[in-house]
């Protein structure tokens, strides 16, 4: 038979079986994750389901991200469930203006190599940038995990995704999620994981794979998994508190499909309203009015989305009259650094809205809602039809780069003409 991706290695070590691709195993889960928008529903079912005590309570995390402090009555009235259940079972809660969800399982140390981290969230695929298998689930199988610990899935077949080259000037790592977006479609990986390989692969900073491993789910996979190098062990080296085994696949590993992009030949590209995988270079949408830039979410919220839209805008020295540009942190610890180097004070100064941490305007309810009929450019991973919180809005997706471009010229412009 023959050997074993990174997905059927990690699954079959979780439920102590020779599990193979299609396999349904049982596994023991290092930590399980709920968020404001996931956790009243679990604690919900966790009632239903006769639950009387959480089984491992290091191992679970609450966080809320999705609604901030001002949010209405009801909202509040389910954070203050989620507080009242983690105080009565002992875990550990990440309040209002922590951060992203995401974000603070990577920077806490929970996510590691060889890991299996499940979600009540469809972007807990994150993860897989430090090489865990880590996926989102439903709040009924969240709220079971919390009873027994353990959780049931299907061992995903798995993609082999090659990034060859490099990455030219002015071109990023949203850039090649959207260029893969394109090739694999919004379903082209459904149920299976992208593992990534390549020169493309390893040149990337721990940054951008988080985007990758992030953006897989868009194309309806189940994890997005990268190996580990030099880099994930710097990460890692500040922040893990437990041991940790990396995991490489074997040489005769198989995969249903191989998709090699050569990211040296990649220009920035842009997702059309209203689908992740209705992509096209942005040189061939340039000019498109754009009236709201948004910097942050899960996938473009870090220090070095930041740093690389100040820069821009920096060039430039202002931003395009008519354009509101808003921007949130990924987590404290990313809003801190930003402070520190003094990058939030400057993007004020240029007329940023800086908002808390977390998610922000991405979901519609917890930042700035875009206007009736404007078109939003976002550092986001989805752009469906309300996705920000109004259906008449019209969303395009981009690198930070190509969204400072925009909010610099106010129409979709070509970073690198910003760069030279």
């Amino acid at each position: 038979m023959a050997g074993k991706t990174i997905s059927e290695k990690i699954l079959a070590a979780k439920s102590q079986s020779d599990a193979h691709a299609g396999d349904l195993v049982i596994c023991d889960v290092d930590y399980a994750m709920a968020t404001d928008g996931s956790a009243p529903m679990a604690i919900d079912y966790f009632e239903q389901m006769g639950g009387r005590r959480v089984l491992h309570p290091q191992r679970v995390v609450f966080v809320m991200d999705h609604y901030s402090s001002g949010a209405h009555q009801p909202t509040l009235a389910l954070q203050h469930k989620m507080r009242e259940f983690a105080r009565q079972h002992g875990l550990a809660v990440h309040d209002v203006g922590e951060g992203i969800s995401h974000q603070l399982m990577l920077e806490t140390g929970r996510t590691r190599p060889g890991g299996l981290l499940v979600g009540a969230d469809s972007h807990s695929v994150t993860g897989g940038a430090l090489n865990a298998f880590a996926t989102g689930v439903g709040s009924s199988d969240l709220a079971a995990t919390l009873i027994c610990g353990r959780i049931w899935l299907k061992v995903p077949q798995t993609i082999k995704v090659v990034l060859d080259g490099s990455l030219a000037e002015g071109v990023y790592a949203k850039d090649v999620a959207l260029a893969l977006a394109e090739t694999l479609g919004a379903d082209g990986a459904a149920y299976q994981t992208l593992e990534f390989h390549g020169p493309g692969t390893a040149a990337m900073e721990i940054d951008d794979r988080i985007v990758l491993s992030n953006f897989s789910v868009e194309m309806g996979a189940k994890a997005g998994i990268f190996p580990t190098d030099s880099r994930t062990f710097d990460y890692l080296a500040k922040r893990a508190t437990e041991s940790f085994e990396p995991v490489a696949p074997d040489v005769d590993a198989h995969y249903v499909r191989e998709v090699v992009l050569n990211v040296s030949k990649l220009e920035p590209r842009v997702a059309h309203p209203h689908a992740v995988d209705n992509v096209s270079a942005v040189r061939d949408a340039l000019g498109t009015p754009i009236q709201m830039v948004y910097i942050g979410t899960c996938t473009g919220g870090r220090v070095s989305d930041f740093h690389q839209t100040l820069s821009i805008l920096e060039a430039a020295g202002s931003i395009a009259p008519g354009v509101q540009l808003v921007v949130t942190p990924a987590s404290r610890e990313v809003e801190n650094e930003l402070k520190q180097d003094g990058t939030l004070e400057k993007l004020r100064q240029l007329g940023a809205t800086i908002t808390v941490p977390g998610c922000g305007s991405c979901c519609g309810t917890a930042g700035p809602i875009p206007a009736d009929g404007i078109n939003v450019l976002s550092t986001a991973n989805r752009n469906f039809k309300a996705r920000m919180g109004n259906a008449k809005a019209f969303i395009y997706l981009a690198s930070p780069a190509a969204c400072a471009a925009a909010a610099v010229t106010g129409r979709l412009t070509d970073p690198r003409e910003l760069m030279s």
